[in-house]
């Protein structure tokens, strides 16, 4: 299952302790600025999980551990339920097309799809605040707009998936004229329905390892809940601050072990 000497294989525990926090803070940046899978892919891989096990893996614990940030945007009433359903039918099927694309790949093409990817999820992160800002307006709702949205960053999440969350909310800005507490609480929802797609296309290929998942799953259930409960409260400037040199550093030392 895990790649011959790495860290998991030669110290199991120290592996797994290194995933759970891992997927802990993943949880937290996502449910403020999304990017989980920015965190949780890149330390998948260093830990010692094959490409295609990390992406689904990845997979396993976000779908779950998004559930912690949705109660609490429900019960901050920031979700716009009128949107809802066809964006989740778009983001299940733009997911599973994007798993089943994923896993005709040989895990070494994945590598390389991943060092091209990183970057463009990144940028979605790092970009999101200078493009959008605040504002009022009418929320629009056309059903071709959203569906063709939550199917195209659906197709992304299933392929790849990290910055899905960040791309969400950008889409949602932009093309429905949400605020971004509303365009994160409400992305919450179609990135949830879109790992789903993905989940069950990386389940019947057999590419997670739910033994060791259900600790890393905990771990990412708390990080959403005190997450999604600091981007009630604030614009998250910090966790991006922080999301910035996370990523920076696991883009170096992944393309570091690439080299060397």
């Amino acid at each position: 299952m895990f790649i011959d000497g790495s860290i998991i294989a030669q110290y199991f525990y120290i592996g797994l302790f290194l995933l759970v926090i891992a997927s802990f803070v993943a949880g937290y940046i996502d449910a403020v600025a999304g990017g989980a899978g920015l965190i949780l892919v890149p330390v998948f891989m260093l830990v010692g999980l094959p490409p295609q096990l990390a992406l689904g893996q990845e997979k396993l614990v976000s779908t779950i551990g998004t559930v912690a940030a949705i109660k609490n945007f429900i019960k901050a009433k920031s979700i716009i339920w009128k949107i809802v359903p066809i964006g989740i039918v778009a983001a299940l099927i733009g997911a599973f097309i994007g798993a089943k694309a994923i896993l005709m790949f040989p895990s070494h093409v994945i590598e390389y799809i991943i060092f091209a990817f990183l970057p463009i999820g990144l940028m979605a992160t790092l970009f999101k605040g200078k493009i959008v800002k605040d504002h009022q307006g009418e929320i629009k709702k056309s059903v071709l707009a959203v569906f063709v949205t939550c199917l195209l960053v659906g197709f992304y999440d299933g392929f790849f998936g990290p910055g899905t969350g960040s791309i969400f909310i950008i889409a949602l800005y932009l093309i429905n004229s949400l605020s971004l507490l509303q365009a994160s609480a409400t992305s919450k929802i179609f990135n949830f329905s879109s790992n789903i797609g993905a989940f069950v296309a990386f389940v019947i290929a057999g590419k997670m390892a739910f033994a060791i998942g259900i600790p890393m799953i905990i771990a990412n259930l708390l990080g959403n809940h005190f997450g999604s409960l600091h981007a009630i409260k604030s614009d998250g400037a910090i966790i991006k601050k922080v999301l910035v040199v996370t990523v920076g550093l696991m883009m170096a030392t992944l393309v570091y072990k690439f080299i060397f």
